[in-house]
């Protein structure tokens, strides 16, 4: 059958043709591979049968490791089963891998393979998590490209199900998963002839079945256990026959020539390569550029990687080579080599190639980009037998030196880049584009994204390619035909311009008339385009989208101008096609969504201004790249991490640095409070303060996501210092000091979250969102206020537990790389200011580990003393023991110390020495007490010239003495589903411990999955058809202990109960839980992100969600309910305001209103407990 060209990424094409062979899939999310569930889960919903007849079963679970126990159950009982997985998910699955193939079960784990996490987290590409499940039994196959994805993922399920063992089909994460391209795609009717049936019938017939009973999983002695271990030896003989009979048939079918190993070159090639995955792309295109020059080389593509035929890649090597180089994309350190390289050397031993050297390459960690240049580089390498490619090693030097870039693409392929804002659209509008393009044109077409891992806000840059002929680039763009900058701050800092062939086209999103690019072009820019040739053309997105609607979300705007720039299709048919897909894409976000879209696609078209480049340009002075200026006075480990490495990286050339530059940072330790040198620029407008209407209430500074907004108390000879213009008012209830309000111009996101909640005077705000470029004087003002010390007998004043006197101290997590308008951060910023100087902090992975650490940027600071918090990730599962163990750790140093200090104050002969260590132990499990205790006990040890054994160690160990505050953060899908019997454990080991769990009600950090934190009704990742089961009571479950403090807060909803509850839960001496309510940009809030703090307030108003405290500790009533009586009236209406809630209610409108009405329901009756609560608690006291 004649099969249809579409355009789809990598893990599309995998859930194309697993869906088609699938009755159950268990799933759990994990980057990059979360996007084949969800497609196989709204492909199940929106009713697609499989070849059987039926739409797949498809099951979240609360983990990898709890997926892959479902899927052994569901093919143990007789279903054709599929996972999808990455990285350490793939690890959690390791146990039942080993299970699921010794019990010859023909399962599927599609992956898309990724960077498994070690001195530092990777969510991009590499084959460290495949390579570390070689020794499971299970088969393995890799594909190179997304047409391979397609043609061969059939390969896997029709060869498990004959050769009767599971497959890892596996290929590269984001560089396959998440490239865009053209291909055919295979029809199911096609897929349904290729199975052997006879094999469905036989694995069906073998299943476990009470009408035929049998029993496995024994427990085997030494006398029969090795024996029957090598009993399946026969199957894995056979399976590499079985795969290629399945290739074959593919290879029928399509006019393919797929083998176990293929390969692809010059027939006397004398140096080949031997890869696997997406490089092989890479390397066939530098091939042809080579062949054309003469040179004999070559490559083979490893595709059945185990069983590992060594006949197969024997047949596949041409007689004629002389030398090998093997490339692996992993690195396992203090080995002989990697992986495939080992085995290529085994295969080798021995055979007519036994004497020909075999080179061992290391490329593409974490993604890293191969470039054919590299590769040139691997067969141009005589010199180094283990190397590493497209770094410089000035340690080990194992660097190959690679030389000049080449252009090996086709003829007449177009090349275009888009610099974007992280959250403005860009990138889901080129993959719109690139779709449009590749359906709608004879072209071929391919797509990729770069981002950095700040949550938005970061910088992401589209790479788009397409042209007549197929297109195997798998590497980055760096010499393109049209380049776009969608964000005018990216002008001076980064080199765009300079990427464009000469003649080619740059888009610059800008309010810049010819004056305003005069003045803010720099020089280097203005020369290149003029000496170049580039055509230069200028739009306002950000006027346009604010004029329609849209705000900041300028993607249709700019995408509309690159259709017009670009003249690829008709503009005419280019504008309807682009209406068609804004419908596909916001239809769900309703009508009006649409409307604004189609609005910014007419409006995108229209106000594209040429600009004529002025001859004077051609002369114009190098200004070089703008680099936020780092103090040198300054802390000097972030100093010198800010130099050394944070600039380069911001600046986008991280990839020039070598391995030396890392000397210091070999354990993935980096300094605190360095992304307070990144001053990214990225806000349009900033709030302005106005003091003639501010009541000084500090509520701006206290909902800030960022710490952008700060109260300064300033002294009057402070006042006298401060730089020209600042704004001062007489400080309320501080005689003779002053207050103002600073903000950080250069750190602000814009969100506008501060003048949403500030209540002014007489109806008009103290803050106003005004033109961030006009109000950049600000910055000054805030910088002189970070100068001006804490003054603690402000904070003691209006006391630190209160909503003003918080804000006086200092946050020690600040310009984070968190979404404008984030719900999570406030939180985390104020329990900072609280207790941060003496703060453990273990961070499950997820939203509040990337914002809280990605590199180049380290929110979380330090007081001037160079105290703060010490924060750490380890991984997603494993939080709450990791946090446990962080805490076990101290508790045991203290109380060895503790012992010595009551030596001390038994012995010591000195008062003041005696004294101090009295204190010291009276306070010793006072947190808020202990640390001046400490302090006064090390001066006296420090002054004292007494000879006491006891005085040397404690000294030594001075810096463990004081109790420490011990928290683990994390969001609902560690809290509720995988990290659950964690958080269970250490909520009952009685210990002061404290839990802060970030509440979204849906996995934020892979794109919004379902968790059990999800409510009835809410559509969302793996709930397409909206969620039909209730949420977790996780805060009662806590509760009946009886011993744990328990609170769920929601900031916007009542400010001073949430810094009581948390001051409560610290000073609590055993453990707490808080939960706290975190609006997203996942939910789709209409109101947009700037009203996060009232749609916390209208979640609390109609019952939505519910404040409260339980204290064990408290007298009386030790439960208390902070929620007023609901308002249920305004229930459906807070559903219906979003996105999560009432794109259910258009797509399926009688299910929306059963599914809101059980949610309400489910609302009052928790409110009805909560109140019995009260009752029960209370009488407890009688």
């Amino acid at each position: 059958m004649a099969r249809k060209m579409k355009t789809m990424d990598g893990n599309q094409a995998a859930a194309h043709v697993s869906y088609a062979y699938t009755e159950v899939a268990a799933i759990y999310p994990i980057t990059p591979s979360s996007v084949m569930p969800e497609h196989v889960d709204e492909w199940a919903t929106e009713g697609r049968e499989n070849i059987f007849g039926q739409t797949v079963q498809v099951t979240e679970m609360q983990s990898e490791a709890g997926a892959a126990g479902a899927v052994h159950g569901s093919l143990s009982a007789g279903a054709l089963t599929t996972t999808f997985t990455a990285s350490q998910g793939l690890l959690l699955m390791i146990p039942n891998l080993y299970k699921v193939a010794g019990e010859q079960l023909p399962g599927v784990f599609n992956v898309s393979a990724r960077a498994l996490a070690s001195h530092a987290l990777n969510i991009f590409g590499d084959h460290s998590d495949v390579y570390a499940c070689r020794q499971t039994g299970a088969a393995m196959l890799c594909e190179s490209s997304v047409q391979e994805v397609m043609d061969l993922t059939p390969v896997a399920h029709c060869a498990a199900l004959e050769g009767k063992l599971p497959f890892i089909n596996f290929f590269d994460g984001f560089r396959t998963s998440h490239e865009i391209q053209k291909i055919e795609t295979w029809d199911y009717e096609d897929l349904k002839d290729m199975v052997n049936m006879d094999a469905v019938d036989e694995f069906r017939a073998h299943a476990l079945n009470p009408n035929h009973p049998c029993q496995r999983g024994s427990a085997q002695n030494p006398d029969i256990f090795f024996q029957a271990r090598e009993a399946c030896n026969p199957y894995y003989d056979a399976l590499p026959g079985v795969v290629q009979k399945y290739m074959d048939k593919v290879n029928e079918k399509i006019g393919t020539d797929y083998k176990l190993f293929n390969y692809y070159g010059a027939e006397d090639a004398e140096h080949i390569i031997v890869a696997m995955g997406s490089v092989c792309d890479t390397i066939e295109e530098t091939i042809d550029y080579l062949t054309k020059a003469g040179e004999k080389v070559g490559v083979v593509k490893v595709r059945l990687y185990r069983p590992f035929s060594a006949e197969a890649l024997i047949a596949a090597i041409p007689d004629s080579v002389k030398k090998i180089s093997v490339l692996d994309r992993t690195k396992e350190p203090g080995s002989l080599g990697e992986p495939l390289y080992l085995d290529v050397v085994a295969a080798l031993k021995g055979s007519k190639f036994d004497a020909v050297p075999v080179f061992s390459g290391r490329y593409g960690l974490g993604s890293k980009d191969t470039t054919p240049a590299q590769i040139v580089a691997v067969y141009n390498n005589d010199e180094k037998p283990r190397f590493t490619l497209g770094i410089v090693d000035d340690v080990t030097n194992l660097s190959l030196e690679t030389g000049k870039p080449l252009v090996t693409t086709p003829e007449g392929t177009i090349n275009c880049k888009f610099w974007g804002l992280g959250a403005d659209g860009t990138v889901g509008a080129n993959k719109n584009s690139i779709k449009i393009i590749g359906d709608n044109t004879d072209m071929y077409a391919q797509a990729y994204f770069d981002y950095d891992s700040k949550k938005s806000g970061g910088v992401t840059m589209s790479h788009l390619r397409f042209g007549k002929s197929p297109i195997k680039s798998t590497y980055l763009i760096h010499q393109a035909n049209f380049v776009a900058c969608h964000n005018p701050s990216y002008v001076n800092k980064y080199n765009m311009v300079q990427e464009l062939v000469d003649g080619g086209t740059f888009l610059l999103n800008c309010p810049w008339d010819m004056e305003g690019l005069e003045e803010h072009l720099p020089g280097q820019v203005k020369a290149f385009i003029a000496n170049h040739d580039i055509k230069l053309y200028t739009i306002d997105g950000i006027k346009i989208g604010k004029e329609i609607g849209l705000g900041g979300r300028i993607n249709t705007v700019l995408q509309s101008a690159f259709f017009k720039l670009a003249a690829i299709i008709p503009e005419e048919e280019a504008i309807d096609l682009m209406k068609k897909a804004a419908k596909a894409t916001y239809g769900r976000k309703g009508d009006k969504i649409v409307q604004m879209n189609y609005d910014a696609i007419d409006a995108g078209a229209k106000q594209v201004v040429a600009i004529e480049v002025p001859e004077s340009w051609k002369d114009a002075a190098d200004e070089g790249l703008f680099a936020p200026h780092v103090d040198e006075a300054g802390r000097k480990d972030a100093v010198s991490f800010a130099k050394n490495i944070q600039a380069k990286v911001n600046a986008q050339e991280g990839n020039t640095l070598p391995v030396s530059a890392f000397a210091d940072y070999v354990d993935g330790s980096t300094p605190s409070g360095t992304s307070a040198y990144e001053k990214r620029g990225i806000a349009v407008d900033i709030p302005v303060w106005n003091p003639d209407t501010c009541i000084q209430c500090n509520r701006c500074a206290y909902v800030c996501p960022h710490a952008v907004i700060r109260p300064v108390a300033l002294t009057e000879e402070e006042a006298a210092k401060a730089p020209e213009g600042i704004k001062t008012l007489d400080m309320i209830g501080m005689p003779g000091m002053k207050f103002t309000m600073t903000v950080s111009a250069y750190d602000c996101t814009g969100c506008g979250s501060c003048a949403n909640v500030c209540p002014g005077k007489k109806g008009e705000k103290a803050l106003t969102m005004a033109n961030m470029e006009e109000n950049a004087g600000e910055q000054q003002y805030f910088d002189f206020g970070t100068e001006i010390p804490v003054k603690p007998e402000v904070v003691a004043k209006f006391k630190p537990e209160t909503v003003k006197g918080s804000q006086f101290k200092q946050p020690l997590l600040e310009f984070s790389g968190a979404c404008a308008g984030c719900g999570e951060t406030p939180y985390a910023k104020l329990i900072t200011q609280l207790f941060g100087d003496r703060m453990y902090i273990a961070n499950a992975t997820g939203c509040s580990s990337i914002w809280g650490n990605s590199s180049p940027s380290t929110p979380y600071t330090v007081t001037p003393e160079g105290k703060g918090p010490a924060w750490s990730n380890s991984l997603f599962e494993d939080n709450a023991e990791f946090g446990y163990g962080m805490l076990l750790a101290q508790n045991t140093i203290r109380d060895r110390l503790k012992g010595k200090v009551e030596k001390i104050a038994e012995v010591a002969e000195k008062e003041d020495v005696k004294a101090a260590a009295k204190e010291y132990l009276d306070t010793f499990t006072n947190g808020a007490a202990n640390g001046a205790a400490t302090d006064k006990l090390v001066a006296a040890l420090e002054a004292c010239s007494c000879d006491l054994e006891e005085r040397v160690e404690v000294l030594k160990m001075k810096d463990y003495l004081s109790k420490k505050s011990q928290w683990i953060f994390g969001g609902d899908g560690w809290a509720y589903d995988i990290g659950f019997g964690g958080v269970d454990h250490v909520l009952a080991s009685k210990k002061d411990i404290n839990i802060m769990v970030f509440d979204t009600e849906v996995y934020s950090n892979t794109g919004g999955q379902s968790s059990k934190a999800t409510k009835t009704g809410a559509t969302a990742q793996f709930a397409a058809g909206g969620k039909e089961t209730k949420k977790k009571d996780l805060a009662s479950m806590a509760m009946s202990y009886g011993y744990v403090y328990v609170a769920q807060i929601a900031m916007g909803a009542d400010f001073n109960q949430t810094v009581k509850a948390i001051a409560e839960a610290e000073a609590y001496p055993g453990p707490s839980l808080i939960i706290a309510y975190a609006p997203c940009i996942n939910h789709g809030i209409k109101k947009g992100m700037s009203k996060a703090m009232t749609e916390e307030q209208l979640a609390v108003e109609c019952g939505y969600w519910n404040n409260f405290r339980f204290n064990p500790a408290a007298e009386g009533n030790k439960f208390t309910l902070d929620s007023k009586e609901p308002k249920m009236e305004g229930y459906q209406d807070f559903l219906n305001g979003e996105v999560r809630y009432n794109a259910l209610k258009r797509a399926n409108p009688e299910k929306a209103d059963k599914l809101f009405a059980i949610n309400e329901q489910e609302a009052a009756e928790r409110y009805d407990y909560l109140k019995k609560l009260i009752t029960l608690y209370g009488e407890e006291e009688k």
